[in-house]
């Protein structure tokens, strides 16, 4: 039985076609990475799976718990962690925790409060006000809440958002526990560094459509291995070199040439020179989870190419 599974999901805010027929299926385990744009879908998702949102056509279900018509079991074994900073003003940490428990029927459950609050280093902050505490510290209180009944499925949106590297390093060190022990994790995020060092597989959005959807490293490999960046002090880039071009230009004469073997260099740097080019800086890197990400959002015949072997 799948984690989650989303049945051609689609959302109409009115003339805006959010989400386009969303099919998707996360299994039990998976640390699994959302990925898109500002307005490619991901929130409204995550909102049609916590019972925020209503979708207009498909089904959408969490262990086998349809959102819809079986909403408290689904709500029970989904935590969710939103964009928003939501909060209530009237209570220390401890009692917004303790009535995030009661909400789930859990009468005793002190331990594991206990145990959540020091491995998002709230423990300081259990008796304090929660309007007193800092932009960071309310962005750990909201991932405290969708833990607090211990879900096997956790969606976080954004959740390092505007927060500092030690909450960070924190934070996903728990994350990665609990995935270990057996709880389903999606993710997403706009720090792409995250998603390639956490997420087994990965999906991305693109105006309300999933454009690529692949295992992490079966989606690096379909990029190039590696990719050559020069900077030209002189001349453009050879009309015979455009086609390996990841980027038309990086920056003022930068560009990132495709490279399937390191072989490859000498016959570029040649044809450079036979053109005039007069080269002032050359680097070789491996391609990452990013430059993945924007020739998926650039719509690139590559990308086009994952969504179909996924």
């Amino acid at each position: 039985m799948p984690a989650i599974e989303i049945r051609n999901i689609k959302k109409r805010y009115k003339t805006l076609q959010a989400l386009k027929g969303i099919d998707l299926s996360i299994e039990e385990g998976e640390f699994f990475g959302l990925l898109g744009p500002n307005g490619a879908g991901k929130t409204t998702l995550i909102s049609i799976l916590a019972g925020l949102a209503r979708a207009d056509e498909g089904e959408a279900f969490v262990l086998g718990h349809n959102v819809v018509t079986d909403f408290r079991a689904a709500r029970q074994v989904l935590g969710v962690v939103p964009q928003e900073l939501v909060f209530d003003p009237f209570f220390t940490v401890r009692e917004t925790l303790q009535i995030q428990s009661g909400y789930y029927g859990l009468k005793r459950n002190d331990d594991w409060i206990d145990e959540v609050m020091a491995n998002l280093d709230l423990t300081e902050k259990a008796n304090v006000n929660t309007r007193a505490l800092s932009g960071g510290m309310k962005r750990r209180l909201l991932v405290a809440q969708a833990l607090v009944h211990r879900p096997p499925v956790i969606v976080l949106d954004e959740p390092t958002a505007g927060v500092d590297v030690e909450l960070r390093q924190g934070l996903w060190k728990f994350i990665a526990r609990l995935n270990r022990e057996g709880h389903t994790v999606v993710l997403t995020t706009h720090y792409l560094e995250e998603a390639e060092q956490l997420c087994d597989r990965i999906a991305m959005l693109r105006r309300g459509e999933v454009v690529a959807l692949d295992n992490k490293h079966a989606m690096l490999q379909r990029f190039s291995s590696a990719q050559l960046l020069l900077r030209l002090a002189q001349g453009g880039l050879p009309a015979s070199l455009q086609g390996l071009a990841i980027e038309q230009q990086i920056d003022v004469n930068q560009y990132a040439l495709r490279l399937n073997s390191y072989a490859e260099v000498e016959s570029i740097l040649a044809q450079c020179r036979a053109a005039g080019c007069e080269i002032e800086e050359i680097e070789i890197r491996k391609a990452d989870l990013e430059d993945v990400f924007i020739q998926v959002m650039k719509g690139s015949s590559a990308a086009e190419k994952i969504k179909r072997n996924a």
